[in-house]
């Protein structure tokens, strides 16, 4: 591999060599490229040899092209230095990537398109978090509100429905499926890979879907990003094998065939809010709520107590249980079902809200009925009677916010 920064000088000014730099591959696939391959590929070398702070090979991976492509690929392999050719009998850029990223000996994999449709400058801060353990796959978007993305209206529109489809169907957090600019770590992608089924455009898609049942960080890079027009990509046939897939990964992942569940117990990531001696799953799910209810109900009755000073039961009750519902949401939220930042946050709360409405209702019609009852009811009466019953609400929060939140116990990406 190339080489870039070897020698570093220490604080007497003296020039040694660092301990190990990670080394990085990076695939080329390409078909029938003949046009722009070398243009490319000596603009993406010189890029690596000046910029990348890292050991480095790029690897141009001929997917069985019919033209000049494979012989401008050796003769480029031939006169520059970290640059080399794999060839393949059958295409498929899905397949390209799998027989390449499984045979590397790198740190890191990754691959961008020929047409290098993506700044470059986004390279270094894709591999950064893979290097330092940060993350475990990166990707490009062009769907972040920071990318700069110059493409027609036509492939804006597909690119940006696909990724609600693949949201509401296999709930993916991650925003742009298919932009051509990702990595991952080596050894995240020996484990993974072999799991992965599809060989052409729909093998980024099942990758990042199984990363992420997986339990991996997926690092996202917004980037600048221009459309190439002359592009052989059939959009209609790509998009009909995506769909495809996407039916082909729900079945597998409902049935457990796909034994993602064995990757995710070698590979996840602690869930958030999780501690040693705290169990994961359902259990644990169940725990860390109960811990947040704890609490919830320990905050609702101080705040009862100080309100009842100044107003009635009913009042003091709404607003007391108002103040810890939106807590105990937001709480649930990261602790007990892993979920950060922005997606999905108004449906959360909504639904939460919604647990707070059958919560008020349970509590205030069990301080009506107190009241009918016992008119001169002490404040502490006051508050066990509408506690029980904010208990039996609390059940029911649980499993509205497991529906929205968590349908199955699962690991944050």
């Amino acid at each position: 591999m190339s080489a870039a920064m070897t020698l570093v000088e220490d604080t007497r000014g003296r020039r040694v060599r660092p301990v190990r730099q990670a080394s990085v591959e990076i695939v080329i696939p390409v078909y029938n490229e003949a046009a722009d391959l070398e243009r490319s590929i000596r603009r993406l070398a010189a890029f690596l040899d000046d910029a990348l702070p890292y050991r480095h090979r790029v690897t141009i991976a001929d997917n069985a092209s019919t033209d000049d492509t494979l012989a401008i690929a050796q003769r480029l392999s031939a006169e520059l230095d970290g640059v080399r050719v794999v060839h393949l009998d059958a295409k498929g850029r899905g397949r390209a990537l799998k027989q390449t990223w499984l045979a590397s000996d790198a740190d890191v994999v990754a691959y961008m398109d020929v047409d290098l449709s993506t700044d470059l400058n986004a390279l270094l801060p894709l591999l950064a978090p893979l290097v330092s353990g940060h993350s475990d796959v990166a990707i490009g978007t062009r769907l972040a509100r920071s990318a700069r993305v110059v493409r027609g209206p036509k492939r804006e529109f597909i690119s940006r429905t696909y990724n609600l489809i693949l949201r509401g169907t296999l709930r993916v957090s991650f925003s742009d499926a298919q932009c051509g600019f990702k990595a991952m770590r080596a050894d995240v992608a020996q484990r993974l890979l072999p799991l992965v089924e599809d060989t052409n455009w729909f093998f980024d898609t099942e990758l990042l879907v199984l990363a992420q049942r997986a339990g991996l960080r997926i690092h996202e890079v917004p980037v600048d990003w221009t459309d190439d027009p002359g592009t052989t990509v059939d959009i209609a046939a790509t998009a009909t094998e995506d769909l495809r897939g996407v039916w082909r990964l729900l079945r597998g992942l409902s049935t457990g065939r796909i034994p993602i569940g064995a990757v995710r117990a070698e590979l996840a990531r602690r869930p958030v809010g999780a501690v040693p001696g705290v169990p994961s799953g359902l259990f644990g799910q169940v725990v860390r709520f109960a811990a947040i209810g704890v609490a919830s109900t320990l905050a609702y009755a101080v705040l009862y107590l100080l309100l009842r000073t100044l107003l009635d039961a009913q009042a003091a009750n709404l607003l007391a249980l108002a103040v810890t519902a939106v807590a105990n949401t937001a709480a649930n939220r990261i602790v007990t079902f892993g979920v950060r930042g922005s997606d999905g946050l108004l449906t959360h709360h909504a639904t939460g809200l919604l647990a707070f409405a059958v919560a008020l209702g349970l509590t205030s019609g069990s301080l009506a009925l107190l009241h009918l009852a016992v008119p001169d009811a002490a404040h502490w009466v006051e508050l066990a009677v509408p506690a029980v019953a904010n208990a039996v609400a609390t059940a029911v929060r649980f499993v509205a916010l497991k529906l929205v939140m968590g349908g199955r116990p699962r690991t944050p990406n």
